[in-house]
């Protein structure tokens, strides 16, 4: 499919370690002079203080550790996103653009100075030892974990393929660290997994990297030809799903309307706006969509949730997702050294930006198959990350927390679900949606019970 005039290196990342490929532009042009004698001040305190370390700092210290420190430092007082890449670290973010890369398979961001979990790659190392979202990852190989930048963080998780990791876990609910060992591999990105249940297609969509649009509409198209073409309607599942190319998500949104903006792009000026628009042609011809999110739900993943619940086209399940909604563009700014900055946000056709507030689903569905999670709220999102940006218009924190008294179809537990064979309460709560949607599930459902005609 081609590509809407994407421009190179503008990336939406809910952590570093997403699997989404750049291009390394060139570097920005370099404005001429200062802003005026208070940018001179500030340079001058800073010149004040450099030479100051050079000359008593208890050990010598090279140019390089304190320039490098200096700009890390000032990229960090911008926002989570904002970063420099140099040596090891450029060749580890180059090769996690790449697409395949040796790891875990694991992303990660910084809460209060410790690593921790937003999501895992499925059948990835990470996901087959047990990790999950929301865990603070606080030893790696025994080595405390705490006060790095991601880049240092993540760069720790990553080795060569077959190598061992050790680390200390601390999970909500779980009294005493857990320690698990991990075996790293070369990750292998496989953006999309499809299925049918119910006759209801279901598309896992793990991360927008190069091939995701592509193997998406692959995806709806292997699902009406499996059910010639009278699949009662689709659930499209990004859980967890952390981002990755802008480009991508507006081709998946695209997928799914006939006409529309998508998503826009506004930067620091009044006129700086590019909008993308969907073309014709609905590959899911006119049926029903339910699209599941989660607490690891960000940015790319996002516009595409976003987008089709301003414009009606599918019902969004699930709980409050992350809320990244700014843009950052890579340069390429000399020899294996690259600058990785916030330079945009985006928005949503109705005009909203889910910055720091998310995407609120139509319906509130906890994940039941992994304990009570009905405080929205003790899930980590973009909001709770220091320096974060503010979105035009946030919303009150009473909207943000679900008061209501439980409804009784979330009362079971999990061991009754299992019971019942119920792995994946969401999942099946969403494909519940549109299977009882269909005038045959008024008749008998797949095992000759009665159905219920509709889920409330």
């Amino acid at each position: 499919m081609p590509k809407r005039g994407f421009t190179p290196g503008l990336l939406l990342l809910a952590a570093l370690c997403a699997a989404a490929p750049p291009a390394f532009a060139a570097a920005p042009v370099a404005q001429p002079g200062l802003a005026g004698e208070a940018s001179i001040e500030e340079l001058e305190k800073f010149m004040d203080v450099y030479e100051r370390v050079k000359a008593r700092y208890v050990k010598t210290v090279d140019d390089h550790t304190l320039i490098k420190g200096a700009i890390d430092g000032m990229l960090s007082a911008l926002d989570p996103h904002s970063s420099y890449a140099e040596g090891r670290d450029f060749d580890d973010l180059q090769t996690l653009t790449d697409g395949d890369y040796a790891g875990l398979g694991v992303i990660t961001t910084i809460d209060g100075g410790f690593l921790r979990v937003v999501s895992t790659t499925e059948d990835a190392p990470a996901w087959r030892a047990g990790i999950k979202p929301k865990d603070f990852i606080t030893r790696i190989d025994g080595e405390l974990v705490y006060g790095l930048n991601l880049e240092e963080a993540t760069s720790k998780l990553r080795g060569e393929p077959g190598s061992k990791v050790k680390l200390t876990i601390r999970r909500a609910g779980v009294e005493k660290p857990v320690e698990v060992t991990a075996t790293r591999g070369v990750i292998e990105v496989k953006p999309v997994k499809w299925e049918l249940r119910k006759n209801v297609g279901v598309i896992n969509l793990n991360i927008f990297n190069g091939k995701a649009g592509e193997e998406t509409r692959a995806a709806l198209e292997a699902i009406n030809a499996a059910t010639h073409g009278g699949p009662t309607g689709y659930v499209l599942d990004l859980r967890s799903n952390g981002g990755g190319v802008l480009d991508e998500a507006v081709d998946i949104a695209d997928l799914f309307l006939e006409q529309g903006e998508i998503v826009s792009r506004r930067g620091r000026s009044a006129d700086d706006i590019q909008r993308y628009y969907a073309r014709t042609g609905d590959l899911a011809r006119g049926k029903p969509v339910v699209v599941l999110v989660d607490a690891g739900t960000a940015s790319a993943s996002e516009i595409v949730a976003g987008a089709l619940q301003d414009h009606h086209r599918a019902l969004v399940v699930g709980e409050q997702s992350f809320g990244k909604g700014s843009v950052q563009s890579v340069w390429n700014i000399g020899p294996k050294r690259a600058l990785r900055l916030t330079t945009e946000l985006y928005y949503l056709p109705s005009g909203r930006s889910i910055q720091g507030e998310g995407i609120e689903p139509d319906v509130i569905v906890p994940q039941l198959t992994e304990g009570d999670r009905r405080a929205r709220r003790d899930d980590v999102r973009e909001a709770d990350l220091r320096r974060h940006l503010l979105a035009e218009a946030p919303v009150e924190d009473d909207l943000l927390i679900n008061s209501d008294p439980p409804s009784p179809r979330f009362m079971v537990t999990p061991a009754s679900l299992k019971s019942r064979g119920v792995e994946d309460f969401q999942l099946d709560y969403a494909v519940n949606i549109i299977a009882r949607s269909s005038p045959a599930a008024n008749i008998a459902d797949g095992e000759g019970r009665k159905a219920v005609p509709k889920v409330g």
